[in-house]
Order: C-alpha cells, then sequence, then structure tokens
C-alpha cells in the first residue's frame, strides 16, 4: 500500500492494488462520460468491471503491469477517486509508461499528481535493480489537464506522437527518469 500525503487542501490518498470488491464503485465512477472521452476499455456493466478487474490482476501476476486503485479515505468508507498504473514493465527495460484517470469528485483537487507522484517513486525505487531508468506518460493533444498533471510531477515534454489506434489524434509524450525531482 502507499500513501499520497495530505495537503492543505486535500486529504491524505490510500495507494493499493484493485479487488474484486471495487467492481461496484469501478462502474459508479465510469458511468462519467469525461473518464470515458480518454479511456480505451469501456466498464459499462458489472461484467465489464470483473473483466477489467481480472486484466489487472493478471498485470499484477505477470509482474508487467501495476495497477493501484486511489482512494481518498471517508468517516463513512473509502472513496474510490483515481486510478493509476505502471505498464510495460519487462526485466532489462530501461523504460516503462505511466497512465492515470481520475473520478469526477477527483478533479481540481490535486488527486492525479499526488497519485501519480506516489506510482513514480515506487516504480524506481522497485525497478530500479531491474534496469528501469525512465517513465513515460503519453496523452492525446488535446488533454491539456494531463499536460499539467504532467508538468507538476516533473515529466517533461519530449515530442509529439502521431496519432494511432485505439488514440484518434495525435500525442504528447513527457518523461521523466530515475533520480529527477518531481
Amino acid at each position: 500500500m502507499l500513501h499520497a500525503p495530505a495537503s492543505p487542501a486535500a486529504p491524505e490518498l490510500v495507494l493499493r492494488p484493485w479487488r474484486a470488491e471495487d467492481a461496484d464503485a469501478l462502474v459508479d465512477v465510469y458511468r462519467d462520460p469525461v473518464l470515458r472521452r480518454w479511456t480505451t476499455v469501456p466498464v459499462t456493466s458489472h461484467a465489464e468491471a470483473r473483466r477489467w478487474l481480472a486484466d489487472v490482476r493478471e498485470g499484477w501476476d505477470s509482474g508487467h503491469r501495476c495497477t493501484f486503485a486511489v482512494l481518498e479515505p471517508l468517516p463513512d468508507g473509502d472513496r474510490l477517486v483515481a486510478n493509476v498504473v505502471v505498464k510495460q514493465l519487462a526485466p532489462g527495460r530501461e523504460h516503462a509508461e505511466v497512465g492515470y484517470w481520475t473520478a469526477a469528485v477527483a478533479r481540481g483537487r490535486g488527486v492525479a499528481p499526488r497519485a501519480l507522484e506516489a506510482v513514480t517513486r515506487w516504480a524506481f525505487d522497485r525497478f530500479a535493480a531491474a534496469g528501469l531508468t525512465r517513465l513515460d506518460l503519453l496523452h492525446q493533444v488535446d488533454n491539456p489537464a494531463s499536460c499539467r498533471v504532467a508538468e507538476k510531477t516533473g515529466y517533461r515534454f519530449q515530442e509529439v506522437l502521431p496519432a494511432r489506434p485505439p488514440f484518434p489524434r495525435d500525442g504528447h509524450r513527457h518523461a521523466r527518469w530515475a533520480g529527477s525531482p518531481a
């Protein structure tokens, strides 16, 4: 389990692997049309949520993809506010990719940068010995919020990438190297 510390404007976040019991919260969060616009795998039913969670578990089991549920502790129970993933991990591979999404209730509150920073530090600490030196963050050019999250967490703009399925528009690649500050 990882923690993103509290700030004056936002409570602490808890990051942990997804669990089967997260299916209801996952379906609820995916009702947001803004989230669905930026994600490639729809989760509109409990069956799709179970498939998504099974894929996430397989990623952990194989070691090539580590996906975290980001939770905000509340007095009446934890609330799902985001998802953060490190993907394309492989022994000896120098780079991997990070990705994230935020629930509608979390946008504009600093959740994405804090969760991404926690996972970035974790990934470099955990996989440096296996050769990881760089993390890439990719997003479509028409997603300025993702540019802001990248900049806030020390991911520097590198290049524009041409559109490729399943993404219909060109994209930005931002990168952060092990040892570089946020």
